[in-house]
């Protein structure tokens, strides 16, 4: 697998995941003080999207392929642009200190309106900073898949998401750069032609009668090693 890529999906799943904990941690408390009577609707459907996101991120450990992942960005990052909106529209800009000694009812009695209101204003800001994320996630498998598909990879939709390389990167290979990688061994024959050699790195390497001059490529940026085959290559 493409090392580079699967770190960088570990930390930023990891980092929605802990926001997402955040939200739904929030939200619960909400849900303590003012349900079932107290801004229902909206305590409802905050406690459902980041239970629905931790519950998907889960999955996604197992089902983890481009054509799965890119539709549940979607879908969840339509749902926290919902949830960062509603939240917008329920505090819109009131300022949460000079509430001072106010209280906000709640079902079984008050709670401080500066607190209530600091609260619902981290709601907001994690949500528009996790649809975000989203989008930027969408943004990036789908680049990297159409680009993997470029590279000859045709079933990289519906492979596994480990499979992507990261810009720079060949899809499949652990961390190969694209530009220093070479097809394979390349092969020299004599023809018949007596003390014929080659220029390789600055010095000349004599080709022996009946053999074949076969340089493979170095790895991991050592040097091209040359040995001689009996027999003529045919090009």
């Amino acid at each position: 697998m493409t090392v580079l890529f699967t770190n960088l999906r570990t930390v930023a799943y990891v980092a929605v995941f802990l926001l997402s904990g955040t939200v739904l941690g929030l939200t619960a408390n909400f849900a303590r003080l003012f349900l079932p009577n107290i801004n229902h609707d909206f305590t409802i459907f905050s406690l459902v999207v980041p239970s629905l996101t931790i519950f998907v991120f889960l999955l996604l450990i197992q089902f983890a392929q481009p054509i799965i992942e890119v539709i549940v960005h979607f879908i969840l990052g339509v749902l926290w642009l919902a949830m960062g909106a509603w939240s917008a529209d329920i505090i819109g800009y009131v300022q949460c200190y000079p509430l001072g000694d106010q209280q906000q009812p709640t079902t079984n009695g008050t709670m401080s309106a500066r607190t209530y209101c600091y609260e619902f204003k981290v709601i907001e800001a994690l949500s528009w900073c996790i649809f975000v994320l989203f989008v930027f996630f969408f943004i990036i498998i789908i680049s990297l898949t159409t680009r993997a598909v470029v590279c000859g990879r045709y079933y990289a939709w519906r492979e596994h998401i480990s499979q992507l390389g990261w810009f720079g990167e060949f899809p499949g290979y652990p961390t190969e750069a694209i530009y220093p990688r070479q097809p394979g061994p390349m092969m020299y024959g004599n023809y018949g032609y007596p003390n014929q050699g080659m220029q390789m790195g600055g010095n000349f390497v004599q080709q022996m009668p009946g053999h074949s001059i076969v340089i493979h490529p170095g790895v991991n940026g050592n040097p091209p090693t040359i040995t001689q085959m009996p027999g003529v290559a045919s090009v």
